[in-house]
């Protein structure tokens, strides 16, 4: 190929010893992001733009020289160069590996830069495949991002996409313009600000990926601080990670006895089931289990379905104590959900997963363990109370049935004796009154009679009446006609709960009057009883009152709480108190 020797302008070296600089700092950029994340393609960007670098230098040594040794390496690594970018974005958005048939890619720049220096004399001819290979290994780098573009709505990759592009039309001009000295030094430039913006555009892929994935991941670990039972945890896990762009499926494995078990899945891993695994996908799980490091293949398909490869697998281990209790596989269109996560990000999300997992089993193991005392407490209750009719029932049948049999063998007798001696009988048939009367007070409070035989609302009637009598307290009462329908169980502890409080406004309460009230909610039936008095004591709430032995409030509140319902105590300072208590109702309504 003829070629003049054009003496080098200043302005044309600057040019590009500027171009020189900028693209050693791309290099220097793109291989900070290889040691930062140890991604692969990072390191191919790196390559390029390093070749490109050799590029600029190649030609200006030719500039300097006029030897056509530097213009053939000149040829011979700007092909490579775009070569290299080409497989860097394809290593990116493929996860495209190394063939042999790519070797004949690589041989097209030297032996065809060798054939149009030194064999060629006409210029098209010799430069015109040259460029073309050039601008189509460019143009094939936009198109590669613009199909990243359409998967994932990332603006690097539309900045990508649009430079190279553009570039790949640049190269067009090399013949007619910048190889006749037409387009010098603008034609420097405008590679300089294409460079720079595919630089900016892998910073922009960086930045997009990282807002995304710290978010989607972020978002994730707040859902596992929230969840508390193990099945909202698997909910949180595989729902979240779906929101990520290009993401369609995921699925939980569970590692036991080094083998994986699925669990469940999400998306298109909905329908999956154990023992679906291919060789491949079986391969890569092994070897995360095995380094408890994330994965990443084109591996993964379904065994029992043919032909059912998925585009792309990440495999994220989850641990707890370096130990690999489950992975995630995410499926997806793009060949890494998290581009610019490293591995220890990944790890300290997999060891907070674990984390989360390890307390929803905590969680769920209390909470049966909660349902495992409040039966045994609802049982030690049932039996309470059968002890204390049991109790209630001997001291009616048998101890007041002999008082009264001893108070009628003492009446006939002091018909029988004199009349000194039938006065002193007769003080001790006062004595005799009043021990069955006492007794009667006792298997009331052991067991009311009139809740067995006339039902809540009667009973209740009596206990305030009672209360009134002997306590001396002004007792207000507002109870409905009617009640829903109540268990035994319910309407029993609503008893009890308004005897006990009756019995510490006697006790502590030093009240004038008290008030009551049974209203009918949504919720079930809700006691109030309120007094006057003096109230919780300074700076003690309840739960420290329990605490401190009240067992008659701690006994109440186990009992409400057996049925599904609550108990409530405020007050203080001197103000009275109030204590509310809400049983449910059974489904379906009735009065009594």
């Amino acid at each position: 190929m003829q070629v003049a020797d054009p003496a080098p302008s200043a302005i044309e070296l600057d040019a590009a010893l500027l171009q020189a600089t900028i693209t050693a700092a791309l290099a220097a950029l793109c291989a900070f992001l290889y040691a930062r994340y140890r991604k692969p393609y990072f390191a191919w960007w790196a390559a390029a733009w390093g070749l490109y670098l050799l590029r600029v230098g190649a030609i200006t040594s030719f500039l300097i020289t006029s030897q056509r040794f530097w213009l053939y390496w000149h040829q011979v690594v700007t092909g490579w160069t775009a070569l290299a970018l080409l497989y860097a974005a394809l290593v990116f958005s493929q996860q495209i590996r190394w063939r042999r048939w790519y070797v004949w890619l690589v041989l097209f720049p030297p032996v065809w830069s060798y054939i149009a220096i030194y064999q060629l004399k006409h210029f098209l001819w010799a430069a015109g495949p040259a460029v073309l290979f050039l601008s189509l290994a460019t143009l094939w780098t936009g198109l590669v991002f613009v199909r990243y573009r359409q998967k994932v709505a990332s603006s690097g990759a539309t900045l990508l996409a649009a430079a190279f592009l553009l570039w790949g039309l640049h190269h067009l001009d090399y013949p007619f313009l910048r190889a006749r000295g037409a387009w010098a030094p603008w034609g420097y430039y405008l590679d300089i600000l294409l460079a720079l913006a595919v630089g900016a555009g892998i910073l922009l892929l960086v930045l997009d990926d990282l807002r995304r994935g710290l978010g989607a991941l972020s978002a994730l670990s707040s859902d596992l601080q929230r969840a508390g039972r193990e099945q909202d945890v698997l909910d949180a896990l595989l729902a979240r990670p779906l929101t990520l762009p290009a993401v369609s499926g995921t699925a939980l494995y569970v590692i036991e006895d080094s083998r994986a078990r699925f669990v469940r899945g999400a998306g298109v891993c909905a329908s999956w089931t154990d023992g679906d695994l291919s060789k491949g996908a079986a391969g890569v799980l092994g070897r995360m289990i095995e380094i408890g490091r994330p994965q990443f293949t084109r591996e993964w398909s379904d065994a029992k379905v043919e032909g059912s490869a998925y585009p792309f697998a990440a495999v994220l281990p989850i641990l707890r104590a370096e130990r690999v209790l489950a992975a995630l596989v995410l499926i997806g269109q793009a060949p890494d959900p998290f581009t610019a996560l490293d591995d220890g990000f990944l790890l300290a999300l997999g060891h907070q997963v674990g984390a989360a997992l390890e307390n929803a089993d905590l969680y769920s193991r209390l909470e049966t363990r909660t349902v495992e005392l409040a039966r045994l407490s609802a049982r030690m209750v049932e039996q309470h109370e059968e002890e204390r009719r049991r109790l209630s029932r001997e001291l009616h049948d048998e101890t007041a049935q002999v008082f009264s049999a001893v108070k009628m063998e003492l009446g006939v007798l002091q018909e029988q004796v004199q009349p000194k001696q039938a006065a002193r009988l007769e003080q001790v048939l006062d004595l005799i009154d009043t021990g069955i009367r006492s007794i009667r007070n006792v298997t009331n409070d052991l067991r009311p009679s009139l809740l067995d035989d006339l039902g809540l609302l009667p009973a209740l009637r009596s206990l305030v009446a009672d209360f009134s009598e002997r306590s001396g307290i002004r007792t207000d009462l507002a109870i409905p006609s009617a009640m829903p329908s109540l268990s035994r169980e319910a309407e029993l502890a609503l008893f009890r709960a308004l005897q006990e409080a009756l019995s510490n406004v006697l006790r502590h309460a030093n009240a004038r009057s008290v008030a009551i009230g049974i209203s009918v909610a949504d919720e079930g039936v809700l006691l109030r009883v309120s007094d006057d008095g003096r109230g919780l004591p300074s700076g003690m709430s309840a739960d420290r009152l329990e605490q401190q032995g009240h067992m008659g409030l701690s006994g109440m509140r186990e009992r409400i709480a057996a049925l599904g319902g609550t108990v409530r105590i405020r007050g203080g300072g001197g103000t009275g108190a109030l204590l509310e208590v809400l049983v449910p109702a059974e489904s379906g309504e009735g009065s009594r």
